[in-house]
């Protein structure tokens, strides 16, 4: 007998958090509705340009997984399933709790100006109805670097979103780019990106290096001057986002393969045992187990 096909359909390439390694991907929109963000290569392929599934199709599919697998975790892909509007995402996430009562955590991406419209009571609801945890790129809380990288917010629409979403209950799993700003705007990057940290105290921080498998071309577009930072520089550019910090219980996670230093910890709790590493690592480099060029990557 044939084996029965995977109840989701996928548009290639996929994408999720590192976190959800063991989650359905459940894919509710395709692309990204933004797309502009210029060190963002991941929705650039043709067959990604954005568009909401059909409806029928997504809770056909949940029903099929209800039926088919044991799933106890969802996220909903692609770039920005918070771009739906509340009614429909309830819908999706009412499917879930029928067909597939053992899931314990929903998950998704979410661009800030994705909770413009959307009001703390209507985010409440979402949340009552399963909807866990937001991941958010903020990438950045400068405002000059988030203009350089057309990343179509200001630190005060993410600061505005990442404070709407946590007076609903979501937890916030927030994302900062370590290099983003370059050689000329690292210092500003990361003091401004740690003090948009301290006003809206995410449940969970994590820091990536820029990178550009693709090349700088577009990116180039509109930061011209753009001078990436080598690897002190990155190193030099976390010690100052640490020594700003100042976060009461957040989950830091500083371990994505384009990092060439791993830190791990809670903040406040371990600041000091992680600006001490960070400090090793740039005056003895020696001393502490670095990431091998070769292993790093998106």
């Amino acid at each position: 007998m044939a084996a029965q096909p995977f109840p989701v359909s996928y548009i290639e390439p996929v994408f999720r958090p590192p976190s959800e390694a063991h989650s359905l991907i459940l894919p509710v929109t395709n692309g990204c509705s933004w797309n502009k963000c210029t060190f963002c290569e991941m929705y650039t392929a043709p067959q990604k340009k954005f568009r909401a599934r059909d409806e029928a199709e997504v809770l056909e599919e949940i029903q099929r997984c209800g039926e088919q697998l044991l799933v106890q975790r969802v996220f909903l892909a692609d770039g920005d399933a918070m771009v739906l509007p509340t009614h429909r995402l309830l819908r999706i996430l009412e499917a879930i709790r029928q067909h597939m009562p053992e899931v314990n955590r929903v998950t998704s991406y979410c661009l800030p100006r994705n909770l413009k419209r959307k009001s703390v009571a209507e985010l409440s609801e979402l949340r009552e109805a399963g909807l866990a945890m937001l991941y958010v790129g903020a990438e950045s809380g400068d405002d000059q670097v988030l203009e350089r990288v057309n990343k179509g917010e200001t630190r005060a629409s993410t600061s505005e979103a990442l404070i709407k979403a946590g007076e609903a209950g979501i937890q916030r799993s927030v994302m900062i780019l370590n290099g983003l700003g370059g050689q000329s705007l690292s210092d500003q990057h990361a003091r401004h990106s740690a003090e948009l940290m301290n006003e809206t105290q995410p449940e969970y921080l994590s820091t990536l290096v820029v990178s550009f498998p693709q090349g700088m071309e577009r990116f180039k577009e509109r930061y011209a001057d753009f001078q990436p930072l080598d690897q002190q520089g990155l190193f030099r550019e976390m010690l100052t986002f640490l020594q700003t910090l100042e976060l009461d219980s957040t989950v830091f996670r500083s371990d994505h393969a384009s990092n060439y230093l791993v830190l791990k910890g809670v903040l406040g709790a371990d600041k000091g045992r992680m600006l001490e590493q960070v400090r090793t690592a740039l005056e003895q480099p020696e001393r502490v187990k670095l990431r091998p060029e070769w292993m790093r990557g998106l």
